[in-house]
C-alpha cells in the first residue's frame, strides 16, 4: 500500500535469496510458440476462485510455558462476501484443532493470560455488534463475552498477575454531535478529528468473570498503544494529538501509574515515537522513534531507541543497523525485531548494551508474526518461503544460553539463545512446523521462482523475482508479465502462489514468465536505495523496470513483441508512467495508480509523502510535479490500458484514474476504466476481488495472446456463489 514505511502497530506485528544471474546469455532467434491455451484447459491448475480460497495464517500467541501456540486463520465464505478469521490451537502434542467456530464475525488477536489457564480474545458476535473481549479455555468448549462496552474494544492485554485487563476503547459520540446530527444531518470538516480511544481496566476474577471496566485516561488526546511494566504498576502507552491518520508523527511515549491514573511524559519531541516495550527488570522502555529530518520520514529509517523508565538520556541502538526495524520486543535474552533484508524479511537479536545485532536462522526466509515467551527460550512464528504457504513454527525447551541443541527431541531445542557476549548464539535449534496449509496446492503446476539482478539504467543494481512456468524451456521465448508492487516501500519475494488481483500462476500455466522488480525505493535494500527515486519518481523507477525487461530480452528469455506490465498503487503509478512515456509494452493495467501528482497531492490522505518524495509542493516546485506525473506526456500513450480504481479511495484518490482515462480517450488509446463499488484504496472482499483477476486476465489475453475471453456468468446459484473461473 502507497504510504509509510513505519511499524505503527503496538500489540500486533504486521505487514522482509536466491540469486540467479541471467547474464553473457546472446539475443536468440525467435521461436514459434504453441497456440494459447483458454482459460479453461490449463492442466494442473484451480480456479481462479480455489486460489483466492487458500486458507491462511495470521498472527500467533505462545503460552507462557512455550508449548502452545494459539493462531488465527482465515478462510473465504463466497455467501456472504466475506473473509472469517479463527483461532486454532496447536498443542504440545498432537494436531492443530479450531477453537473458535464463530458463525457470524471473525475472533482475532488471541492473548494467553499468565497462568495459561485462559485465552483472551476479541470477536464481534453477531450482526451489528462491536468487537468486544471474550474468554475461552484453551482445551476447548465455549467462548462468554466479559465486556459489553458500547463502542467496542480495539485492544487488550493481560496484566502480569492476570487479575486484570488493560483495554483500549474507541469515545463515544457525544450528545452535542448527536444534537447536531439531528438538526442538520451529517456532515464531516476535513481535517476534523474522529473520536478517540483511550485505556480503560477490568478485573477478572478465577472463574473468568470479567468486572465493570473503569477508565484510566481521558482528554483532549489518543491513545494509540500500550504495555504493562513487569510488576504491572505502570502503564507505558502512546499518545498523540488526535486519532486522524497523520496525527501518528506526533506521537510521543507516557507512561500511566495504574493506582493513582497520573501520567508521566518519557519521550517528547519532533517525530514520532512509538512501539514501547519493557526491560525485563522494569528500569527501561525500549521505543521506535525517528529524530532526524521530518520532511525524510517515508524513506529514511527509522531506529529502535531506549530510555530510562524513571525518565533521562536517550540511547539508540540501532544507530548502525541499516534498515527499518519494526515490531521490537524486549525478552530476558534480549531484544528481538524484525527487518526486511533484500527479499527475505529476517528476524533479528539485539543486545542492548554491545549494540550487537544477529539474524536468527530460523526455518523459513520470510518472517510473518511472531511471539517470544518472557524468558526469551521460545519462539512462534509464521514463515514462509519460494516453495511453501506461510505455516506456524515453534521451538522451545531450556537449553542454557549459547549452547547447541543436543538432544533430538524437537521440543528440547534452544532458540538462538543470547550468548554471554551478546548476539544471537550459533546453534542448531530444532523446529516444529505446526501446519500444513502448503497442502492446499498439492497437485498444483506451480512453476519456479528465482531471484535474478541486472543493472539499471544509471548503473544501479536491482534485484527481483522471475516466475517460471512449470514446463519451461531455454530455448524459446516467453511472453513477460511485470507486476511492479506498490510501497513504494513494499518488496517482492519469492511465492509459492503470488495472488491480488492478477492471476500470475494461470498466466505461466499459459506460457508466460512474470517478473516482480524490487525497483529503487524497495525495502531490504537501505536507506540510500530507498532514496533512489527521491525527486526521481516514475523516472528512475521505469529505468529499473524497462532495464529489467531488456535483460531478460537480451537472456533470451522474453519475447519482446508480447510484452505486459501492471500494479497496483504505487506500483499502479509507475505502471501509468510507463504508458504514457514508453511504446514496448502490449498491454498495461493500472491499479488505484497515480496519473497527476498535483491532483494526488490535493486529494490525497497522507499529503506530506508527495511533499517527502518530491521535496516540493505544486505552488513552489511545479516543474517536478510535471517530470514526475504520467499525464504530462499523454499525448505520447499508445499502450492499451486497463485501469482499475475503488470508488471511495482516499489514498490514491479516483480523480487520478478518470484524468487518465479521459486523457487516454482524447488521443486515441484503447482504455477500460472499471471502477469497484464502495471499496477503498484495496478490494476487500472476494466476488469483487474475483471479478478484479477476471479483468486482468481478459485484458492480458487479448492484448498478449489475441485471446477473446468472457466474463463467465452462471445461472446456477451454487456456481454463482463461487464465481467460476479457469
Amino acid at each position: 500500500m502507497l504510504g509509510s514505511n513505519r511499524d505503527l502497530r503496538s500489540t500486533w506485528t504486521p505487514p522482509g535469496p536466491l540469486v540467479g544471474a541471467l547474464v553473457g546469455l546472446l539475443f536468440g532467434p525467435l521461436l514459434e510458440v504453441p497456440a494459447p491455451l483458454s482459460a479453461q484447459d490449463i492442466p494442473g491448475l484451480p480456479s481462479f476462485d480455489d486460489v483466492l480460497s487458500l486458507e491462511g495464517v495470521g498472527g500467533v500467541a505462545l503460552s507462557p510455558d512455550g508449548a502452545t501456540v494459539a493462531y488465527t486463520v482465515r478462510h473465504t465464505v463466497w455467501d456472504d462476501n466475506t473473509y472469517d478469521t479463527e483461532i486454532w490451537i496447536a498443542p504440545a502434542d498432537g494436531a492443530p484443532y479450531p477453537l473458535t467456530r464463530t458463525v457470524d464475525g471473525s475472533s482475532t488477536s488471541p492473548a494467553w493470560s499468565p497462568d495459561g489457564r485462559w485465552l483472551a480474545f476479541l470477536a464481534e458476535r453477531g450482526e451489528g455488534e462491536e468487537t468486544q473481549v471474550h474468554l475461552i479455555d484453551p482445551r476447548g468448549g465455549e467462548a462468554w463475552a466479559i465486556t459489553e462496552i458500547e463502542e467496542g474494544v480495539s485492544g487488550l492485554a493481560w496484566s502480569p498477575a492476570g487479575d486484570r485487563l488493560m483495554l483500549m476503547v474507541r469515545e463515544p459520540e457525544s450528545e452535542t454531535d448527536e444534537a447536531r446530527e439531528e438538526t442538520y444531518g451529517a456532515f464531516a470538516v476535513e481535517d476534523d478529528p474522529g473520536p478517540s480511544s483511550h485505556l480503560w481496566m477490568m478485573t477478572v476474577d478465577e472463574g473468568g468473570e470479567g468486572g465493570e471496566p473503569e477508565r484510566l485516561t481521558g482528554g483532549d488526546y489518543h491513545v494509540a498503544g500500550f504495555e504493562w511494566s513487569p510488576d504491572g504498576t505502570r502503564v507505558a502507552y502512546i499518545r498523540q494529538p488526535n486519532s486522524n491518520l497523520l496525527s501518528f508523527m506526533e506521537s510521543d511515549i507516557y507512561v500511566l501509574d495504574v493506582a493513582s491514573g497520573e501520567s508521566r511524559e518519557l519521550v517528547a519531541g519532533p517525530g514520532p515515537d512509538a512501539s514501547p516495550a519493557w526491560s525485563p527488570d522494569g528500569e527501561w522502555i525500549l521505543f521506535s522513534e525517528f529524530d532526524r529530518d521530518l520532511g525524510s520520514y517515508f524513506y529514511l529509517n527509522g531506529e529502535l531507541a531506549r530510555v530510562p523508565a524513571a525518565g533521562g538520556a536517550i540511547e539508540v541502538l540501532t544507530g548502525d543497523f541499516d534498515e527499518d526495524p519494526g515490531g521490537a520486543e524486549w525478552t530476558e535474552a534480549g531484544i528481538r525485531f524484525v527487518a526486511s533484508a533484500r527479499t527475505d524479511r529476517v528476524l533479528y537479536g539485539l543486545d542492548p548494551d554491545t549494540r550487537a545485532v544477529t539474524p536468527f536462522q530460523l526455518p523459513a526466509p520470510v518472517v510473518g508474526a511472531w511471539d517470544f515467551t518472557p524468558d526469551g527460550r521460545a519462539l512462534a512464528f509464521t514463515g514462509s518461503s519460494a516453495e511453501t504457504l506461510a505455516e506456524v513454527y515453534r521451538a522451545w525447551g531450556g537449553v542454557a544460553e549459547g549452547a547447541t541443541a543436543s538432544a533430538p527431541d524437537t521440543r528440547s531445542g534452544p532458540v538462538g539463545g543470547q550468548a554471554a557476549e551478546g548476539g544471537v548464539a550459533a546453534g542448531d535449534p530444532e523446529w516444529v512446523k505446526l501446519t500444513d496449509m502448503t497442502a492446499q496446492t498439492e497437485g498444483w503446476a506451480l512453476g519456479s521462482r528465482e531471484v535474478i539482478t541486472w543493472e539499471s539504467e544509471d548503473g544501479t543494481e536491482i534485484e527481483g523475482v522471475l516466475y517460471k512456468p512449470a514446463d519451461y524451456d531455454p530455448s524459446r521465448r516467453y511472453p513477460l508479465l511485470v507486476d511492479i508492487h506498490g510501497g513504494p516501500t513494499g518488496t517482492s519475494r519469492p511465492q509459492l502462489v503470488p495472488s491480488y488481483v492478477y492471476p500470475i500462476i494461470h498466466w505461466l500455466g499459459k506460457g508466460a514468465v512474470v517478473l516482480q522488480p524490487n525497483y529503487r525505493g524497495s525495502a531490504g535494500y537501505g536507506e540510500a536505495f530507498r532514496s533512489l527515486n527521491v525527486r526521481n519518481l516514475g523516472v528512475g523507477d521505469m529505468w529499473d523496470v524497462v532495464s529489467g525487461v531488456e535483460h531478460l530480452i537480451e537472456a533470451g528469455v522474453a519475447d519482446p513483441e508480447r510484452l505486459g506490465a501492471m500494479g497496483w498503487s504505487q506500483g499502479g503509478y509507475i505502471s501509468a508512467f510507463l504508458t504514457t512515456n514508453t511504446d514496448i509494452f502490449s498491454a498495461i493495467s493500472v491499479g488505484a495508480g497515480i496519473s497527476n501528482w498535483m491532483t494526488y497531492y490535493v486529494n490525497t490522505d497522507i499529503h506530506p509523502f508527495t511533499r517527502q518524495y518530491l521535496k516540493g509542493t505544486p505552488w513552489d516546485d511545479p516543474e517536478i510535479y510535471a517530470v514526475t506525473s504520467p499525464m504530462t506526456n499523454v499525448a505520447r500513450a499508445s499502450t492499451p490500458t486497463l485501469i482499475q480504481h475503488g470508488e471511495f479511495d482516499r489514498r490514491v484518490p479516483i480523480p487520478n484514474a478518470y484524468e487518465l482515462y479521459q486523457g487516454l480517450q482524447d488521443v486515441g488509446v484503447e482504455t477500460k476504466l472499471i471502477v469497484y463499488k464502495g471499496f477503498g484504496h484495496g478490494i476487500s472482499k472476494p466476488k469483487e476481488l474475483l471479478a478484479a483477476v477476471w479483468h486482468n486476465w481478459q485484458w492480458f489475453g487479448k492484448h498478449i495472446w489475441g485471446d477473446d475471453i468472457e466474463l463467465p456468468v452462471e445461472t446456477d446459484d451454487a456456481a454463482a456463489a463461487t464465481g467460476g473461473g479457469p
